[in-house]
């Protein structure tokens, strides 16, 4: 196993579940100090709500060692040799260099932030968010700094729950984002709903504006001495920061694979079957965050690094590992978030998506609410939904709302993977209670309104 996170460590669980140590020795290289953890947790622990480390740890190295694996932390994959068979590693800290064979091979090596290569990205007072050692290098420079300004560059999932982890810690957030609104998996017209809560928040949105270098400081004008990130700077002004965190998105980390020689796809992700066997080589597997999926609605490959998709490739892995059976078929592209009280939700394809695959849809916006509306807390959300004009097939919800918002978006995950119609879907037999949701659910409600504007189209 190349990596012990989520795919590699789910991976080596369920195989050793289906053979014992005499039958099948499993090692595990992790170039890092921690295994088994959430990486999504991260804003939450920085935030304050997750108060300590250790809780974000699903499983430590003495539990995976305790099932008879062999892993070895802090050392490092530097070489696949497929041909051969085996893999090179370095130890981290001695820098001893070894070769080890193997009979069947997982890579499970993860993706890595987005750093661009400009000026000062490379600051102390810079940090990215995908490890725990990251979490603690930046609590450490949140501990440290005298001033309360923070620059979060990047609008995505990890930009805005960072937006608001540093929020709540009392500081004043800039948010830089290149896009014209924020959340790029949602159509701008909701991701305009998001950039307006954010302000009203109290955050400040800088939309259309790409970062072009990051100034540091010489001497008192760093809060931390000479070279300390002072700001950042776009074509048109500077925004001061005593700290900055990026949230400009992953790629996947295949640099081991590419220089093995193995398929990758059109977004640098691992390309696998079903059985997540990397395509043409029959004893190597990769999942998680290195690969690429095939969207069930679009049928596209996807690069798409969510800890849920992550830990299921690492099943299916183990259990083929193990001699046994089993698949992976695909994603519909369903991920949820928050700032602050506001959620979102997302599943399917967006309209540039739809348009990127030649196909023709309707779409329709509603206005409704969490619960009844004359039942208290009752909060306003907006549902868009995307319906193929033909058909009436489903092709993708967006939700932006308070409470109780986002995780409906998951109705419309499990239609999509049955393939539904709008139609199909107004029938579906929901749950209901004032406390909970009006007697149409919001969703059902948006269904309804697609059915109209579908059979309206037709030829």
């Amino acid at each position: 196993m190349i990596g012990a996170d989520a795919a590699g460590m789910s991976a080596a669980s369920q195989a050793r579940r289906l053979r014992g140590p005499d039958e099948l020795e499993i090692v595990a290289f992790e170039r890092g100090r921690f295994t088994s953890f959430s990486a999504c947790g991260i804003p939450y622990w920085v935030s304050g709500d997750v108060e300590e480390r250790d809780r974000l740890i699903a499983r430590t190295p003495e539990e995976h060692r305790a099932r008879d694996i062999d892993l070895r932390l802090r050392t490092e994959v530097t070489e696949i040799d497929a041909a051969a068979g085996r893999v090179r590693t370095r130890d981290v800290d001695s820098g001893t260099e070894s070769w080890t064979s193997y009979d069947k091979l997982v890579i499970a090596t993860g993706a890595r932030p987005v750093r661009p290569d400009r000026p000062g990205f490379d600051a102390p007072g810079v940090h990215g968010v995908q490890t725990l050692d990251d979490g603690e290098a930046l609590l450490d420079s949140l501990t440290r700094v005298r001033g309360r300004r923070a620059v979060v560059v990047g609008a995505g999932y990890i930009g805005v729950e960072m937006a608001e982890a540093l929020l709540k810690r009392g500081y004043e957030v800039t948010v830089v984002n290149r896009g014209k609104e924020p959340m790029s998996t949602l159509d701008p017209d909701m991701g305009r709903l998001v950039h307006r809560a954010m302000e009203e928040m109290g955050i400040t949105m800088v939309d259309d504006a790409e970062v072009t270098k990051v100034l540091t400081g010489e001497g008192d004008a760093s809060p931390l001495g000479e070279g300390w990130v002072r700001a950042v700077a776009t074509e048109d002004a500077e925004y001061p920061a005593d700290v900055v965190v990026l949230g400009i998105g992953v790629r996947p980390e295949t640099t081991l694979a590419r220089a093995a020689g193995l398929p990758l796809g059109a977004h640098g992700g691992l390309l696998t079957d079903r059985a997540m066997r990397v395509r043409g080589h029959e004893n190597i597997w990769a999942g998680g965050d290195c690969v690429e999926v095939l969207d069930l609605v679009s049928g596209q490959q996807r690069h798409i690094p969510l800890g849920t998709h992550a830990n299921k490739h690492g099943q299916v892995i183990g259990t083929n590992v193990g001699g046994g059976c089993a698949t992976f078929p695909g994603v519909v592209g369903t991920a949820v978030s928050k700032v602050c009280d506001l959620e979102i939700g997302r599943t399917g394809l967006r309209e540039k998506d739809a348009r990127r695959v030649g196909l023709r849809f309707e779409t329709v916006v509603v206005e409704s609410t969490s619960r009844a509306g004359y039942y208290p807390g009752a909060s306003p959300m907006t549902v868009k939904m995307l319906a193929e004009r033909r058909t009436g097939r489903l092709l993708g919800v967006q939700i932006v709302g308070r409470e109780g918002a986002a995780k409906r978006v998951d109705i419309a995950a499990v239609a999509l993977t049955a393939g539904l119609t709008v139609d199909q879907m107004t029938v579906l037999d929901l749950g209901y209670a004032p406390p909970f949701s009006p007697v149409w659910d919001p969703v059902l409600v948006a269904a309804r309104k697609a059915v109209t504007k579908v059979r309206g189209s037709a030829p």
